[in-house]
């Protein structure tokens, strides 16, 4: 993504992440923030300085510059970055630019090269046009978190905040397709991404099921509506993971733990005969993985192609030698993070800048779109561009 430049006016999680991806691979990251900042800098303990762990993990690779974009002079601002920009992404509530006199239909006159991206809850339109959207609120209203849980616990929220994460997901994957569009018409395009509909997408297959038989999922804790086994069972030592998909993977988990009668036993031989005996075969293979420890079983039976992984706190998952060898932890100074997954062959990603700190490439950013030292000055000392104190 070199030469790609990206002005960021997002903030929390799901603009942020998208970002990072890009500014990963080398797009030229610019984090346009409010005068209070991003306020996930605020979201801690833990912190680093001022600025907490949550934000910290979503914004390296990025250069910061604080704007007042409620202010005539910081809109002018902006709109002289976007001279040279090729993405704009931001997440305010649809309506605010529009309001500011810089909404998508003055964008597209002045800049048609533009592409513009919008994360959002709602959207613009329908019932719910304009609302407010945050993670788990959505996990909530799209059968997430109905969807999650046990009888015995009730319905759950899931521990990450995956409509967000998802979300940044589909706003980087809709930029890349329309810069790939732009190649051939030479125009840039609006697209939005909303918490909404991609907490609806990523309910497969539960939308997939209901479409089928019209019955809303019910409460399974770790077993799966449509496979069996697929769940966590406990060993001598750790829980485990199994996760069986066809009829011939659980002949071969059977002759694996040495119970190969289970894979011909016609109360099993089938998935739906699974299913219709779950708890029968869960007594079955219970007994078995009670008998081993759980870390030379998973190795064992992942080495035969075997799906099956220790349940692992984030501890074991971060150092574990598998995670050690693929160097999916990159440090540099006190920074230390999760590698990008994106593995291209040879445009790798890097770690070439820090989380910023608030506005703290203000000055360096503004020079290179023309404005003098003085000018800087000035708009710093009215307040159109932040120092690096944040307003609180």
């Amino acid at each position: 993504m070199s030469g790609l430049r990206v002005i960021d006016l997002t903030r929390v999680l799901g603009g942020p992440y998208c970002t990072q991806i890009l500014a990963d691979h080398g797009a030229d990251v610019i984090k346009v923030e409010p005068p209070a900042g991003d306020e996930v800098r605020e979201w801690g303990p833990p912190f680093h300085e001022e600025d907490a762990a949550y934000f910290v993990g979503i914004n390296r690779n990025k250069r910061s510059i604080g704007l007042d974009l409620a202010s005539e002079g910081g809109r002018a601002v902006l709109l002289k970055m976007l001279e040279t920009a090729d993405v704009l992404i931001e997440n305010f509530k649809p309506g605010t630019l529009e309001k500011w006199g810089i909404g998508n239909e003055s964008l597209r006159e002045k800049f048609p090269r533009l592409v513009h991206c919008r994360i959002c809850g709602f959207g613009a339109d329908g019932p719910r046009g304009g609302n407010p959207g945050y993670d788990a609120i959505i996990q909530a209203m799209t059968g997430m978190i109905a969807a999650t849980g046990s009888p015995e616990s009730g319905p759950m929220r899931i521990g990450v905040p995956l409509v967000d994460i998802t979300t940044g997901l589909y706003a980087a994957i809709g930029i890349l397709m329309a810069l790939s569009e732009r190649q051939r018409s030479g125009k840039g395009q609006f697209l939005e991404t909303t918490l909404y509909e991609t907490g609806l997408a990523i309910m497969h297959p539960h939308t997939a099921n209901y479409f089928m038989h019209g019955k809303p999922p019910s409460l399974t804790g770790n077993e799966h509506p449509n496979l069996v086994p697929y769940a966590i069972f406990p060993t001598k030592t750790d829980n485990i993971f199994i996760g069986v998909g066809n009829d011939g993977t659980f002949r071969k988990l059977a002759k694996e733990i040495g119970k190969p009668e289970l894979g011909t036993d016609p109360r099993f031989a089938r998935n739906k005969d699974r299913i219709a005996n779950r708890e029968a075969l869960r007594a079955e293979l219970a007994a078995v993985f009670s008998q081993h420890e759980a870390e030379p079983l998973c190795n064992r039976l992942l080495a035969a192609g075997l799906p099956a992984g220790p349940v692992q706190k984030i501890d074991q998952a971060l150092t574990n030698p598998h995670t050690i060898a693929r160097g999916d932890i990159i440090e540099k100074d006190w920074y230390k993070g999760v590698a990008s997954p994106i593995r291209l062959d040879r445009s790798k990603p890097s770690l070439r800048r820090l989380p910023p700190k608030f506005s703290q490439h203000a000055a360096e950013v503004l020079g290179e779109f023309g404005y003098s030292k003085a000018e800087i000055d000035a708009m710093v000392e009215k307040g159109t561009v932040c120092g690096p104190e944040r307003k609180r």
